[in-house]
């Protein structure tokens, strides 16, 4: 049971600090200002993804945030990361910011997977 929280707090304090930490840090950067233009999108959506990924990661990390919500919060970050790939993708070919996304959804998927390990386990104790 160690094993498995250990993993689980790793991976999900990875994506906390990359996905909630980073962004409401820099996202007002000319940096990532530019770097959303880049990809063909308008300003007020990367304020709007910055807003939503402060909150996703959020929920992650507080353990009394109901699963429900948490089950949304990992989808949200699934698809994000699904498609900033994409639009890497389209925009630059394919090259590292292509595949960068996809090693955050394989963190995402490890937290995901021990999060539920963990629930189980919680389950079977009681």
């Amino acid at each position: 049971m160690k094993k498995e929280k250990t993993i689980f707090w790793i991976s999900t304090t990875i994506i906390f600090l990359m996905e909630g930490v980073m962004p409401a840090l820099t996202s007002q950067t000319e940096l990532a200002k530019e770097g959303i233009r880049h990809l063909g999108y308008p300003e007020y959506f990367g304020n709007a993804l910055v807003v939503f990924k402060v909150l996703g990661a959020l929920i992650l990390m507080i353990p009394q945030v109901p699963k429900r919500i948490k089950e949304w919060a990992y989808a949200g970050f699934g698809f994000d990361f699904i498609f900033a790939s994409i639009s890497h993708g389209a925009v630059d070919g394919i090259n590292f910011q292509t595949f960068f996304p996809l090693i955050f959804l394989v963190i995402l998927a490890i937290s995901y997977v021990y999060y539920h390990k963990l629930n189980t386990a919680a389950i079977k104790q009681n």
